[in-house]
């Protein structure tokens, strides 16, 4: 199965179908290196890049410790069929979800954060940039009051930015988003609203995906000699839309099931309703998303307190966690299904997910088929797989593939 080479559909691939194919697949005539570790097999090659295949423009959406499109393209194109139902259970900026509507699946996403299917919803129906420009000129950015206790946003923005930014998030949270136009404006506003260009609201600051505290930023300006400028908020949601419509619209799909809350509680979705999950759950406590998005939540009106994010720093939490995740799977997984489930590297490689992933969900109604490594630039060695993976800083993602018995 070359890299180069698409792949049929394919619809309720056998196993060792999917297992065969990634031993012969190549990636620039490097074959794949198989292995036995610790009970499991090991799949190390560079399966996907970043340049093998650039993502649509509609994942051009920043969010904190999110995976590229490529990843969960790979199982869907191979393990899936058209209208067949493609699930993320912890689905961040919805990476999985738009790419599955991309391809003519059935979305379905969940995440504890509200703030997922507001960043996930308006991609996969998007308005015209047409009706973008109409609905953001009959909105008064002009009106915009800022609350003393919203002072300190001044850090990152100029005066008369900030009355543009509180004058559209009280129109929005006053309306409501009653349609996709609304929504999909709501949506492209939280992505715009810190940065270090000019294509953000903020004055130069840390990545969008994680906004800095006020007095952080303060320390920013001053060691930057910056002061924050004057944006052109509507002009810059509208840039951003034609940016990521610049792909087109998503083909015709299945319509979308989108949840808000624990992965191991999704009454919504039916008893064997998902053909695949491709997931990336949250690792142990190494990423502060309440932290990195309480810009975010004040822009939508979301209170971070409320979002009751899973964090641990005790392995056998996190293994209680994943099991308590798997249960769920198993009931919504259809037999023959089959979970994609990403673990990346977490703590400098001395800790292994995949491992822990195997050994939460024994006695589970899932067969662990193996950990693929996909891995650019690495050193075709014994160790690959283990320990000493990912010295060097190359980019890894692990998966654990399960099927449903």
């Amino acid at each position: 199965m070359p890299a180069s080479s698409s792949c049929p559909d394919s619809h309720r691939v056998p196993p060792g179908d999917f297992l065969e194919a990634l031993r012969h697949f190549t990636f620039d005539g490097a074959p794949t290196v198989e292995a036995q570790e610790a009970g499991l097999r090991y799949f190390v090659n560079e399966f996907w890049t970043s340049g093998q295949r650039r993502g649509h423009s509609l994942h051009e959406i920043s969010y904190r410790a999110c995976f590229k499109s490529q990843l969960p393209a790979f199982f869907i194109e191979r393990l899936t069929a058209p209208g067949d139902r493609v699930y993320d259970p912890f689905s961040g900026r919805g990476t999985t979800a738009v790419e599955a509507a991309l391809l003519g699946r059935a979305p379905a996403a969940n995440d504890i954060n509200p703030l997922s299917a507001m960043l996930c919803a308006p991609r996969l129906e998007p308005p015209t940039v047409a009706a973008v420009a109409d609905r953001l000129a009959a909105i008064d950015l002009s009106r915009g009051v800022t609350d003393p206790a919203e002072a300190d946003l001044l850090a990152f923005y100029h005066p008369e930015t900030l009355r543009q930014i509180t004058a559209l998030r009280a129109w929005l949270l006053r309306k409501g988003t009653r349609d996709q136009v609304d929504a999909w404006i709501r949506m492209v506003a939280v992505n715009r609203l810190t940065g270090h260009s000019a294509g953000f609201f903020s004055v130069y600051t840390m990545p969008p995906n994680q906004a800095v505290s006020a007095v952080s930023q303060r320390k920013i300006n001053q060691a930057r000699g910056q002061v924050p400028p004057l944006r052109d908020v509507a002009a810059i949601i509208l840039k951003k839309t034609r940016s990521l419509l610049a792909d087109g619209l998503p083909p015709p799909h299945p319509p979308a099931i989108l949840l808000t809350g624990p992965a191991r509680r999704t009454p919504a979705l039916a008893t064997g309703s998902v053909d695949l999950i491709v997931t990336s759950p949250p690792f142990l406590d190494v990423v502060d998303y309440e932290g990195d998005n309480w810009l975010r939540c004040w822009f939508a009106g979301i209170d971070p307190k409320d979002v009751r994010i899973d964090r641990h720093r005790d392995i056998a939490a996190w293994e209680a966690f994943v099991r308590r995740s798997f249960q769920e799977f198993a009931r919504v997984v259809r037999p023959g299904g089959f979970v994609a489930f990403e673990v990346g590297e977490v703590r400098g490689g001395r800790i292994l997910l995949e491992r822990h992933v195997a050994t939460a969900i024994e006695g589970l109604p899932f067969d662990v088929l193996g950990v693929m490594v996909n891995q650019q630039e690495f050193t075709k060695t014994a160790n690959c797989w283990g320990v000493n993976n990912n010295r060097g800083g190359t980019n890894t993602n692990r998966i654990v593939l399960a099927v449903r018995r």
